[in-house]
């Protein structure tokens, strides 16, 4: 009854089902591997002392920028030069923007100093200017800004003097001089009047280390792999068990009638006059045909 699963077509049949199961369970174990490391590094950064209480180290040390230097203090020697204004961006529930200045160092590289935040309209509001001469920043060390982080505009159109996202790649097209690969935020207001109408920016933990809506996509994927693995086998289930149908009624002696055919309607019709008329026909009957 089962023959028919050798012939050329269930051939192709069974080849995808045994691809494509083995496949989807990869793939769900995949993307549920990746659900149990954001929950071990979201678990770990929990546990962790919180970076901005260990102790300032110079810039260069804490580069490149990790999951383990993202927060630490980092101290930076050098003059404010360029400034920029960073809109759209949220703190304590309210709409402002960062104040961005770039810290020209002793290595010719500028590193990007969020001074603080305000609220209101980066073009209409009016901004503290930044200290004069050589300075000594304090700040927690961040990673740039990318796509996906969170307030960043990559819709461009912007005014002159401000930007959407904070980031060497961004930074480097608008001054002449190299711009550091990170930067960072000052835990506390600047003294005086130059600053002090500002807000600290908190500094973000790092992308990947929490229970963001990334870490439940990826347990939802886990899902979506598991069912379609699911439903691939019971299609086949199903395909096997009509088409196994078929074959014991056809074996049965249970078939369905066929549709008449024009052949069979023609050669079933009842003779008209015309033919019993015909003395070529077969049936023509010389006895009953009357005389005129």
């Amino acid at each position: 009854m089962y023959r028919f699963l050798l012939t050329p077509r269930w051939w192709g049949i069974n080849l995808f089902v045994v691809l494509a199961i083995p496949f989807c369970v990869f793939m769900g174990t995949w993307q549920l591997g990746r659900f149990e490391d954001r929950v071990q590094s979201h678990e770990q950064a929990e546990k962790a002392p919180d970076p901005s209480t260990r102790a300032a180290k110079p810039l260069d040390e804490l580069l490149p920028v990790d999951k383990v230097t993202s927060g630490r203090p980092a101290v930076a020697t050098g003059t404010y030069a360029d400034q920029f204004l960073v809109p759209g961006r949220e703190l304590d529930d309210r709409q402002g923007f960062y104040v961005l200045s770039l810290l020209r160092t002793d290595s010719g590289k500028a590193l990007p100093v969020v001074r603080g935040w305000l609220p209101g309209s980066a073009s209409d509001t009016r901004v503290p200017v930044a200290p004069e001469g050589e300075v000594t920043v304090t700040g927690d060390l961040q990673a740039s800004e990318n796509t996906n982080s969170d307030g960043v505009n990559v819709r461009g159109g912007l005014p002159e003097g401000q930007i959407g996202m904070i980031s060497a790649a961004t930074l480097v097209n608008l001054v002449p001089y190299d711009v550091y690969d990170a930067w960072v935020t000052l835990p506390e207001a600047e003294a005086g009047s130059t600053g002090g109408a500002m807000k600290p920016v908190p500094a973000a933990a790092p992308q990947g280390s929490g229970l963001d809506l990334k870490a439940f996509q990826n347990l939802g994927y886990t899902g979506e792999w598991f069912v379609f693995a699911g439903f691939v086998l019971f299609m086949w289930f199903r395909l096997v068990r009509r088409e196994a149908e078929a074959a014991r009624d056809i074996a049965l002696g249970i078939v369905p009638e066929e549709p008449a055919t024009e052949e069979t309607a023609t050669s079933s019709a009842p003779k008209t006059s015309e033919t019993s008329e015909d003395p070529s026909s077969p049936d023509y009957d010389v006895a009953s045909t009357p005389v005129r």
